[in-house]
């Protein structure tokens, strides 16, 4: 009825803007000052609608005129202080950004989006630097949140899509970066990252594929070759550093497993499956301690059956370690059989017989003859049927009258040998001797 008003315009774009539809107040706001340049409140309003917006230098623009038509408005003044704050913001996000500091971009953007509540901009900075901190829920609501409103914002899907990528969810993250290359083919993130989730997401397969084959070799390298494609992507990385790890304990090399489940739980510290390889390793490397803390991580996470045995284990073993280790004594293998553990026996305390060294000084006479007794302390035990149980099976040794300080490693060594007088060392020169039975 009065399309030369500018007061009604003003005044829709008042309402629009309440209703937080900023681009159709906008466009109001501008007729009005069309109409009407001296429209002091037209241009606060224009002002403000560019700066909900994110376009804060359009915004001062429109303030600094309302300023030249009324010096003294307090409100032209407060607006144009905020506008100058959020290009401040951008600035130092863009640099931080550049320097991979993504925790203060994400401040920068939340100050800034205090006064650009509808800047899809910085929704999307904000909602990029989240997903690259691993805070993918929060991410992925900032993205979807702006695609209920535009289905079509290639940015918004590239994030949805760098999500579940990070999420190791590779399959559907291509869909998304397919989709945003759609709306915007020169997207050169969309671009990037769509080719780096299609070639992790074939190494991985082929390492898999070699693996399973037993081909261990070609495994690891394409597993290692997997590894270079993006080392922003941890919780896939994680896998692959387990799943070489696995390899690695195939091929024997158990402390580059162990390095290498270590670099996976340093990227994902939830990584359960990790946390049991690298015990196992530890186990077979005889790191009992490590093991035991590594199980009982697990165990606390999750309190099955089977991790309360593998901790039991862990801690048997542990206890087994601080004791003497007769076999490593005698020098023979934890299977060895009877007659095996009597030759190593034979060996060990002829080598190591006090007799043997009387010529030597008394330092090495004190620790041959500590080893002579721990050798018939060994014997004493890995000989003896019942004995060799409870101490394989980790059961203190002193209980039932098996009290390792009453034994005689000379009496032993008499026994085995036949009694008095049934052997002699004899000198054949400087150091030398000769065993002579009789």
């Amino acid at each position: 009825m009065c399309p030369k008003n500018a007061s009604y315009y003003g005044n829709r774009a008042a309402t629009l803007m309440m209703l937080g539809r900023f681009r159709e107040a906008l466009g109001d706001a501008q007729q009005s000052v069309r109409l009407d340049d001296s429209f002091v409140r037209g241009h606060l309003r224009e002002g403000k609608c560019h700066l909900s917006l994110g376009n804060a230098m359009a915004a001062c623009r429109s303030f600094q005129r309302a300023l030249e038509l009324d010096h003294k408005n307090g409100q032209a003044q407060q607006e144009f202080k905020n506008a100058n704050a959020v290009m401040e913001y951008e600035k130092i996000a863009e640099s931080d950004f550049e320097k991979r500091d993504f925790r203060k971009v994400v401040f920068c953007m939340d100050r800034a989006l205090e006064f650009a509540p509808a800047c899809h901009r910085f929704k999307i900075l904000k909602a990029e630097c989240l997903a690259m901190l691993g805070r993918y829920p929060e991410a992925q609501f900032v993205a979807s949140d702006i695609l209920r409103m535009d289905s079509t914002n290639a940015d918004a899907l590239y994030v949805r899509g760098l999500c579940l990528y990070y999420e190791d969810c590779i399959e559907k993250a291509v869909q998304f970066f397919v989709q945003a290359l759609r709306m915007a083919p020169d997207h050169e993130k969309a671009c990037v990252a769509c080719r780096n989730a299609k070639a992790l997401k074939a190494k991985k397969e082929d390492g898999n594929k070699a693996f399973k084959e037993g081909n261990y070799k070609l495994a690891y390298e394409l597993y290692t070759e997997a590894l270079g494609i993006d080392p922003n992507n941890i919780k896939t990385n994680a896998k692959l550093y387990c799943n070489r790890g696995t390899v690695n304990s195939k091929l024997r090399k158990l402390d580059d497993a162990i390095d290498d489940c270590t670099n996976a739980v340093k990227l994902d510290d939830t990584y359960i499956k990790a946390y049991l390889r690298r015990a196992q390793c530890y186990m077979d490397t005889e790191q009992y301690e490590e093991a035991v803390r590594d199980y009982e991580k697990v165990y606390q996470t999750e309190k099955t059956k089977e991790h309360k045995q593998l901790l039991k284990n862990a801690q048997l073993e542990l206890k087994k370690s601080k004791r003497k280790d007769y076999y490593k004594i005698l020098g023979v293998d934890k299977n060895a059989s009877e007659e095996e553990i009597k030759k190593a026996y034979r060996k060990r305390a002829l080598m190591h017989h006090p007799d043997r060294h009387s010529g030597a000084s008394a330092e090495v006479q004190k620790e041959e003859e500590k080893k002579f007794k721990e050798v018939g302390e060994a014997f004493t035990i890995l000989s003896d049927p019942k004995k060799k149980t409870r101490y394989d099976s980790g059961q203190d040794l002193d209980e039932e009258g098996m009290n390792m300080g009453d034994f005689d490693a000379n009496n032993i060594f008499k026994a085995f040998f036949g009694g008095p007088g049934g052997f002699s060392f004899e000198a054949s020169g400087p150091g030398n001797f000769f065993f002579q039975f009789g």
